[in-house]
């Protein structure tokens, strides 16, 4: 009789066991792949807020930070549930093509230009065409990120609209992120395009550079967030993608967005609604 008990009591404790185990799977949060540019990650602002929205809607987010036109690319085979980018032609393209639901306005920021603090090109206070036509002289490195992110586009963009085509030994172009850029700047005492919000970021491990032009009304730098369209791609996670959207949207995200700042300096900005 001992006996029986013994094993009906062990199978009772297996059968516990197995239902918590069940119970634990089935409360695993769901993953949500998102696309982004290296500036929303180097900047820090995704470390601060995603995790709010990882406790609030119980979901894991995958980032993989590249230059927008990579995280496009990624998004246009599938391989995102939703992407967070600042390049807006390839983004309405995205969503012409059919890759992407809708684009949404989350916030901006600017580009400026950066480099050495005895600036041998003489670019401090120039207007932005002034600045890059200066940089064909030479004097000091210009390094371009090279990698099809949205600041590569802007930086491309400039260059046709004054009919310059970029070329010599001041010109380089480093297939490097937006971080890895200015680290090689600082180091080369070169001249960079970056989006503010990276460079205030990272400003202790750039003794050697200063801000030199900023404030021009080509500088501004709009970023879109783009669930991808379930219809066109099998696998997407579009319920927690539209969910990150309207996380992200809602006054609660735009608040936190505008609250986030590094030595005291707000680095993104929200639209008035």
């Amino acid at each position: 009789m001992r006996l029986f008990v013994g094993i009906l009591f062990v199978f009772l404790m297996f059968i516990l066991v197995a239902c918590g185990g069940e119970q634990t799977t089935s409360e695993q949060p769901t993953t949500l792949r998102l696309a982004t540019t290296t500036s929303t990650q180097d900047s820090g602002l995704l470390d601060y807020l995603l995790p709010v929205f990882e406790e609030k809607y119980h979901v894991k987010v995958d980032v993989l930070a590249q230059g927008t036109g990579q995280a496009i690319e990624t998004a246009s085979r599938g391989d995102a549930d939703v992407i967070l980018v600042h390049a807006r032609k390839a983004e309405e393209k995205f969503v012409a093509d059919g890759h992407g639901s809708k684009r949404y306005d989350v916030m901006y920021n600017d580009f400026v230009i950066v480099g050495p603090k005895n600036d041998p090109d003489g670019i401090k206070g120039k207007s932005l065409d002034e600045a890059f036509t200066l940089f064909t002289n030479g004097q000091a490195p210009f390094l371009s990120r090279g990698d099809d992110s949205g600041t590569n586009k802007k930086e491309l963009e400039i260059w046709q609209k004054l009919g310059i085509k970029p070329k010599g030994d001041w010109y380089l172009s480093v297939g490097k992120g937006m971080g890895d850029t200015l680290i090689m700047a600082n180091e080369q005492q070169g001249y960079t395009l970056t989006d503010r919000a990276t460079y205030s970021f990272m400003k202790d491990k750039l003794s050697n550079l200063d801000i030199l032009v900023e404030g021009d009304k080509g500088l501004l730098n709009p970023y879109g967030i783009i669930a991808v369209n379930p219809e066109k791609h099998q696998g997407i996670n579009h319920e927690d993608a539209q969910k990150l959207i309207d996380f992200i949207l809602s006054d609660e995200g735009q608040q936190l967005i505008k609250d986030y700042k590094v030595n005291g300096q707000q680095l993104f900005f929200t639209y008035e609604k």
